[in-house]
C-alpha cells in the first residue's frame, strides 16, 4: 500500500510542478512516521522514501535505536517536525539531521550547546506561526528577522530556513495565504544576507494542502497520511 501510495503523491507532485514550471526533484518528501511501526517506515524506504519525520523525541529515539542495527539507517535522514522542549535537545541532536521546529533564541542556544558537545553542526529551521491560531507554537512574523541575526552567530547549529504549519481548511485553496507569508518573509531575510543564514528551505504543506504549498515554493513537504494511510 505505501509504495502505490507514494506513486500517487509522486504524480501529483508532478503535475503541480508542471503547472508552475517547477523541478519536481526540488520537493523532499518527509514521511511523517509518527505512530506507525518500524515495519512501515522500512516499506517506506524501500518504495523510495529517503526523509523520515518524526514529532516527539522518545518515539523517535525507539524507532532509530530498532533501525540503527539495520542497514536502512544509513539510507534516510531524520527530521525533527513537532514542538521540541529544552530537556530532550541533548538527545535530539544526537538523532535528527534537521530539526524544523525552532521556535526561540534559547531553543538555539541550547541546541548550539548540545551539538558542539558531540562536535556536529545542527541543521535547523526556525518555525514561524503565520496563522493567529493560539494552539500553533512558532515565531511571531516580525520577530523573526532579529532572532535570527543573533541565532546566526552560534557556530554549531546552520540554520537553513523557515517552517510553518498551515491551519486545517476545508479547502485546501485557503492555506494558500500562510505559505506565501512564508516565502514571503523568507525572500525578505534573504535580501538581507545574514551570515550563516542562507535560507534555502522551505517545510510547509502536509496532505491536505501539500500541492497549494508546493505552488507557493515549499521544498520539503510533511506527508503522513498520504503515504502511510489512515
Amino acid at each position: 500500500m505505501v509504495k502505490e501510495n507514494l506513486l500517487k503523491v509522486h504524480q501529483r507532485i508532478l503535475e503541480v510542478c508542471s503547472k508552475i514550471n517547477r523541478d519536481p526533484r526540488q520537493i523532499t518528501i518527509v514521511a511523517i512516521s509518527k505512530g506507525r511501526t518500524t515495519d512501515q517506515i522500512i516499506e517506506a524506504i524501500n518504495a523510495g522514501i529517503t526523509d523520515i519525520g518524526e514529532n516527539r523525541v522518545k518515539e523517535a529515539t525507539v524507532k532509530y535505536n530498532l533501525l540503527k542495527v539495520t542497514p536502512y539507517i544509513q539510507k534516510i535522514k531524520w527530521h525533527m517536525v513537532g514542538h521540541l522542549q529544552t530537556n530532550k535537545v541533548k538527545e535530539a541532536v544526537r538523532i535528527f539531521d534537521l530539526i524544523h521546529s525552532v521556535d526561540s533564541l534559547h531553543l538555539a542556544q541550547e541546541i548550539d550547546k548540545q551539538a558542539a558537545r558531540i562536535n556536529k553542526i545542527q541543521d535547523i529551521l526556525f518555525e514561524v506561526k503565520t496563522s493567529s491560531e493560539e494552539t500553533k507554537f512558532g515565531l511571531k512574523p516580525n520577530e523573526i528577522t532579529e532572532l535570527l541575526r543573533e541565532a546566526s552567530k552560534l557556530k554549531n547549529i546552520s540554520i537553513k530556513g523557515l517552517m510553518t504549519i498551515a491551519p486545517l481548511v476545508y479547502n485546501p485553496e485557503q492555506a494558500r495565504p500562510y505559505f506565501r507569508m512564508l516565502r514571503e518573509i523568507r525572500d525578505d531575510i534573504n535580501l538581507m544576507r545574514i551570515s550563516n543564514c542562507d535560507l534555502s528551505v522551505l517545510s510547509m504543506g502536509m496532505t491536505n494542502d501539500f500541492e497549494i504549498a508546493i505552488e507557493e515554493g515549499a521544498t520539503m513537504i510533511r506527508l503522513g497520511r498520504a503515504i502511510f494511510g489512515e
